[in-house]
């Protein structure tokens, strides 16, 4: 007896595999059935109307983008406009190339004093009967102003050139060890690097020509001549800042430091006599400098006494201390008519300057 799904008769012979033939991997689905182009009719629908028997089938709809492909499309569209347009416009934006450095420009200016350099034990007593009896000690007479953007350049950025500023004045004049004419690296890292080259050649091979004066870079005494008698060094000054373009930033320092000294090796009761430096700095900072934490110097301009002008002030300052006067207080005949040399400058340094004791 066949089985329950056999036809009544059995398995037809000469059939093989028991009646599956050929057309049995042909498997009709659901999706196949309704891609057919063509369509047979319900009887039904025959009866009613003298129609053939299949009919045509409309093609089916091919389904387009999706609606997510296009959204993501015009997202983008949008986002790379974005980009462009604040590129083009961005106020902060990066120029392409940074200009290199200009070399310093440099003056130290002596000033000889006009008799004997007053002086005494009592250090307070000297500053108390001085000019700088109302000045601050050390950096505290280096503040700084409040940092307020300008067309192109953030309070961040503005904050920074200023700190720069006063952090390359009170290294390279209010650092015991500088003003000694120890290590001056201290002083050198704050420069853009397009100077240290001129920076190196000072110390290397100092002279007197606008370019190469140590003294235009930092303040030091000749340590075989002078000594600070008081490591509160008072100072008193103003930092300023303003735009110069849209990629540079300059800061002009304007600042008086008074020192006292005594004559190098004595005790403690030697006479002290005050020394009177007035620095003028004029800082560029391009957004590297700024990033950095360095400072182009483009302009130095140094005034000092008591001193004498007949002795060279490029290297080391060389102060008149207690009781010293300047001798003739002009330097050696300067001939006009001769190249390759500065001409020597010299000043005279005004009675007020000095303490009254």
């Amino acid at each position: 007896m066949g089985g329950p799904g056999d036809p009544p008769e059995g398995t037809p012979e000469g059939i093989p595999g028991g009646g599956e033939d050929e057309y049995r991997s042909v498997v009709f689905d659901e999706s196949f059935v309704r891609a057919a182009r063509l369509q047979e009719y319900s009887a039904q629908e025959r009866m009613a109307d003298h129609t053939p028997a299949v009919r045509r089938r409309p093609p089916l709809r091919r389904p387009g983008l999706p609606r997510q492909a296009l959204v993501l499309v015009v997202l983008i569209a949008i986002a790379f406009g974005t980009a462009v347009f604040m590129g083009l416009r961005h106020p902060y934006q990066t120029p392409a190339a940074q200009e290199p450095a200009e070399p310093l420009r440099m003056t130290v200016v002596p000033l000889a004093p006009q008799g004997r350099v007053p002086g005494t034990a009592d250090t307070a007593r000297l500053f108390e009967r001085s000019p700088a009896a109302g000045f601050r000690v050390g950096a505290e007479g280096v503040p700084l102003p409040a940092a307020r953007r300008t067309a192109h350049f953030s309070d961040g950025q503005v904050l920074s050139a200023l700190t720069t500023a006063k952090d390359y004045i009170v290294r390279s004049g209010l650092d015991p060890e500088v003003l000694g004419g120890g290590p001056v690296r201290s002083v050198r890292v704050l420069l853009d690097p397009d100077q240290q080259e001129q920076f190196d050649a000072s110390f290397k091979s100092p002279a007197a020509d606008g370019r190469h004066a140590p003294t235009g870079w930092l303040v030091r005494f000749d340590p075989a001549r002078a000594e600070l008698a008081d490591p509160g060094i008072r100072a008193h000054g103003t930092l300023r800042v303003a735009e110069t373009d849209s990629a540079t930033l300059e800061v002009t320092a304007d600042h008086t430091f008074v020192y006292a000294l005594r004559s190098a090796g004595r005790d403690d009761r030697a006479e002290v006599s005050l020394f009177t430096v007035r620095r003028e700095l004029h800082f560029r900072f391009d957004r590297d400098d700024l990033r950095l934490h360095q400072a182009e110097l483009v302009l130095s301009t140094l005034q000092a006494g008591p001193l004498s002008c007949a002795e060279d002030s490029a290297s080391h300052l060389r102060p008149l201390l207690a009781g010293q006067t300047a001798g003739d207080g002009a330097p050696a005949g300067t001939d006009p008519y001769v190249t390759g040399g500065a001409t020597a400058l010299c000043g005279t340094l005004a009675a007020g300057a000095q303490p009254k004791v």
